[in-house]
């Protein structure tokens, strides 16, 4: 943040804050950005949904029109890489068009219709139709890790887009010019695609200040969030527990993303699993939130060999700068409190980089009987820092994994017979995360039908939903019943002749058909 209600990006590529200057949202601004989202509330959740693919599809075109002058911005805000900066793009654009494809198809909107039954004794039955209707305007935050598919047009964006919802994005402040080109390429499909005013707008202004003010805001009707767990958590007492009316709120906040080695398995390819974890580790220099924190093992000679090759890999790897000032203060501190704990062991660290803005891997050990009495050894470290739990046995690794808190993934890497063997832990792993994966990583997240990014809390704050994937738009609506209305008053989706050709339920069963 800068003195004088301003902010500047500042670049841990170049060491220096950028020239452009972006003053913070003026109160006028704000409750002109508010009221307008409210005003657009009906008009543009009485859009069709084929007007709505449209506007998203326009979208993703107007990004990619920005080229390599969006990638260039990026790169200089964040220091990710143009490669990463390339896919992280093609993914939002991806996003978009998955929306798009979901809205076309329609019977995500979940209709069903009981039509009556007029003869029905004791009583008749009266004709009952249910839809998936918007919530309202939803107040998204811009996440520092990915500048584009969590951020100004990400997937919190895209999926309340296609649900029917106007968005007011709170842009982070890390990467402000990136917000500016993604916000005019919605601006101007707004335009082409004649959506209505107040569809979508992006404010600026210091984070706990505007972000709370906006979340107090009863014309917010959700939020969607992705960063720290205390930022979360601040959002979500505010959302449900100060506002006059409570409101939904989905975020991601925290997960250490526990992986199981299972013995026979860690014994035969030990060190193929060294250079696996160890990429995974580094990967985006640990600033992802599938990136694996936690390491169980059962007490072995290859559980010592594992040690020693991973502290290898880790040890001749390069530092890697980070997005931002705040993310590399906080990285050292952490590393450094988590270490600090009885029982917790340094493997493995790098030097203390952070006048330059970069990150050097740690990776530490404990006991179970350490982890288990001890919650704060669960704090994500967000950077290279991993940690390897050793477990006497299967019973003291089903103990740790009962008291582990809710993550977005856990991984096993073990043979079928082993995974037989070990179903009860497999089980007890499942109960704590979103994703469960065999005999791999859980950095990467496929945007897929079947894909759930989520998981319990303190993950996120809702480990009902997925924020990747179709299943997105959910978070963002609600069923609303209409009993005995006129045929002209009903939704579109609901009326007798079905126009749209979406799968409707009617009367129990999935047609096409319309009523006659």
């Amino acid at each position: 943040m800068q003195p004088n209600n301003n902010f500047q990006s500042f670049s841990t590529l170049k060491g220096e804050l950028l020239p452009t200057i972006y003053p913070f949202s003026s109160e006028e601004k704000i409750r002109e950005t508010l009221l307008n989202a409210n005003d657009a509330v009906l008009p543009y959740g009485k859009t069709n949904f084929v007007q709505r693919a449209v506007f998203l599809e326009t979208i993703a075109q107007n990004i990619l029109a920005l080229g390599e002058d969006l990638l260039m911005q990026a790169h200089l805000e964040t220091a990710l890489a143009i490669p990463r900066l390339t896919g992280e793009r093609d993914r939002t654009i991806n996003q978009l068009k998955l929306f798009a494809a979901l809205l076309r198809e329609g019977s995500w909107v979940d209709a069903v219709i009981d039509t009556a039954i007029a003869d029905r004794k004791p009583l008749p039955r009266a004709d009952i139709r249910r839809m998936l209707q918007p919530l309202g305007p939803v107040l998204v935050f811009g996440a520092s890790n990915f500048p584009f598919a969590y951020s100004t047009a990400g997937v919190d964006t895209a999926s309340a887009l296609a649900a029917g919802c106007p968005v007011i994005v709170k842009a982070h402040e890390s990467h402000l010019g990136t917000n500016k080109m993604v916000a005019s390429a919605i601006e101007k499909a707004i335009e082409q695609t004649n959506m209505p005013l107040g569809t979508f707008d992006t404010l600026i202004g210091e984070g706990p200040g505007l972000g709370q003010h906006l979340a107090s805001n009863e014309l917010i009707k959700a939020i969607g969030f992705t960063g720290s767990f205390k930022a979360g958590m601040a959002l979500y007492t505010t959302a449900t527990q100060k506002r006059k009316t409570p409101i939904p709120v989905y975020a991601e906040m925290s997960s250490i993303n526990p992986i199981v080695l299972l013995p026979k398995t860690l014994e035969e390819i030990t060190e193929q699993i060294a250079t696996t974890l160890s990429a995974s580790i580094l990967l985006g220099v640990g600033q992802f939130c599938t990136s694996p924190g936690l390491i169980f093992v059962i007490e072995s000679e290859a559980a010592n060999s594992l040690i020693e090759l991973l502290a290898h890999h880790l040890k001749v790897a390069s530092s890697g700068l980070m997005l931002n000032q705040t993310i590399s203060n906080a990285y050292y501190l952490d590393r450094k409190k988590l270490s600090g704990y009885d029982g917790v062991k340094i493997i493995m660290q790098g030097e203390d980089e952070s006048s330059l803005y970069k990150a050097t891997p740690t990776l530490l050990s404990v006991s179970a009987a350490h982890f288990i009495t001890e919650p704060l050894l669960q704090k994500e470290v967000f950077g290279p820092c991993s940690m390897i739990v050793f477990c006497k046995d299967q019973i003291e690794l089903n103990n740790a994994i009962m008291h582990m808190h809710g993550q977005l993934t856990g991984s096993f890497f073990g043979t079928t017979e082993e995974l037989k063997e070990y179903n009860h832990t497999i089980n007890l792993l499942q109960q704590r995360v979103g994703r469960l994966i065999f005999n791999n990583v859980p950095t990467g997240v496929e945007v897929c039908n079947a894909m759930v990014h989520g998981g319990p809390f303190p993950s996120t704050t809702d480990g009902r939903t997925s924020s990747v994937g179709p299943e997105a738009i959910k978070r963002f609506v609600r069923p609303i019943c209409y009993q005995d209305c006129p045929d002209d008053l009903l939704p579109f989706y609901l009326k007798n002749k079905n126009e749209a050709g979406i799968n409707r339920n009617i009367n129990g069963i999935i047609t096409k058909a319309s009523i006659e």
